[in-house]
């Protein structure tokens, strides 16, 4: 009865141990966040790009961040062109870039699924895969 009390004792112990360390250590377990872990990720890996880049993709990425600055039209309507583009052409990645800054310039959830409505329409039915993708995001 000792024997079997002290191993029931020690599996408690142990069942215990296991619990914490996988659901309530922060850096085995975390909540995931797919905006966060996007940027981090997108971060990470543009530095590591244009590092060792040519004059070349540099000037592709500066195109691409000035193109989205406020001129005749405002930010928020680029924006909204291109998740548009961006949706048409299947591009995930841009969808999630556009989508979070169509939030950052103040476009409310309506006027954004309104575009990804046109996205649709113009893009087909194959558009829809991504369409769920970004109303999840």
């Amino acid at each position: 009865k000792i024997t079997g009390f002290i191993l029931t004792l020690l599996f408690k112990d142990l069942k215990i141990y296991w619990f914490k360390k996988f659901f309530l250590n922060k850096t085995i377990y975390k909540m995931s966040n797919p905006v966060v872990n996007f940027n981090e990720y997108r971060s990470r890996m543009n530095d590591k790009l244009l590092k060792g880049a040519s004059t070349n993709l540099k000037r592709i990425f500066s195109l691409d961040n000035q193109a989205y600055k406020e001129g005749s039209l405002d930010v928020a309507t680029k924006e909204l062109l291109g998740l548009v583009a961006s949706t048409v052409l299947r591009y995930d990645d841009c969808i999630k870039n556009h989508l979070e800054n169509c939030i950052k310039e103040g476009l409310t959830k309506k006027q954004v699924m309104e575009a990804l409505e046109i996205a649709t329409v113009v893009g087909g039915s194959i558009v829809i895969p991504h369409l769920r993708r970004a109303y999840e995001y």
